[in-house]
């Protein structure tokens, strides 16, 4: 099948005209009319992504963080993200992004919120950039009260990760949740947003020290489980959805290749 045609089908999920104005999604490498048989799905396109693609055969890949943001003004081996450009060109290899267009519209807030891992009760989102989306990031009832403790080892377990970070005041430590506001990627930035919302408790990424105290100061707890560890759960969300829609035409291969930040 095209390349166009399978572009086609993830924009039925997440139209491109969602992303946020700052963006860069859709097909970032490669001729839409391509054919394709084999695609890998990833959450960036790496080194190591990009050359498992390449020694497997890919013809396209797909992840949900764009590879290019700036502009290029030389495809050579002497940056990284020319040379990664290169090699996909090279190998034949297409590549498409879906980023903010697929956290605003049937994807990542309500999958992390949904009964395959947190299991939110009264589900609402957080963060609406148009009336036409479902807005990014998601609030509800957690599945019965608990302490920060006990959620930091409820999201270890649900997502699959060896570690997240806490950010709680010293005399919080006993208190108990009963709801939480999630948004994977990095939040930092919505925090306040979240605050106004009523939630106390809020689980994100990339969070960092600074913003990390402003948090305990108002009273707030975060639990920040990096960029990938609540985005990670793109990678077989979308290569099911493949699967579902385009079975017998295509083969869908998901690499993983684990957080990038281990604590030792």
């Amino acid at each position: 099948m095209k390349c166009e045609d399978i572009t086609a089908v993830l924009d039925e999920l997440s139209p491109r005209k969602y992303a946020c104005s700052w963006d860069n999604v859709g097909l970032l490498a490669g001729r839409k009319n391509k054919n394709v048989s084999k695609v890998m799905v990833a959450l960036d396109a790496s080194y190591e992504v990009i050359n498992a693609a390449v020694t497997q055969g890919v013809d396209m890949l797909i992840t949900h963080h764009p590879m290019i943001f700036s502009p290029l003004k030389q495809i050579n081996e002497e940056g990284i993200t020319s040379d990664k450009v290169i090699t996909l060109i090279e190998n034949h290899i297409a590549y498409y992004a879906m980023h903010t267009n697929f956290d605003t519209v049937g994807g990542m807030g309500s999958l992390a919120a949904g009964d395959k891992y947190l299991n939110l009760k009264d589900v609402k989102p957080l963060i609406f950039e148009s009336d036409e989306t479902e807005g990014m990031g998601r609030g509800g009832f957690l599945p019965k009260p608990m302490t920060s403790t006990e959620v930091c080892e409820y999201v270890k377990k649900v997502f699959s990760l060896d570690f997240v970070m806490l950010y709680q005041g010293k005399n919080d430590v006993d208190k108990t949740y009963d709801k939480i506001a999630v948004l994977p990627g990095s939040g930092k930035s919505e925090l306040e947003e979240v605050k106004a919302l009523g939630y106390e408790l809020y689980l994100t990424g990339d969070f960092g020290h600074h913003p990390g105290l402003d948090a305990i100061d108002e009273g707030m707890a975060v639990i920040d489980a990096t960029h990938y560890g609540l985005e990670h759960i793109f990678i077989s969300y979308i290569a099911n959805y493949l699967k579902e829609k385009l079975s017998n035409e295509l083969e869908v291969i998901e690499l993983d290749t684990g957080c990038p930040l281990r604590i030792i």
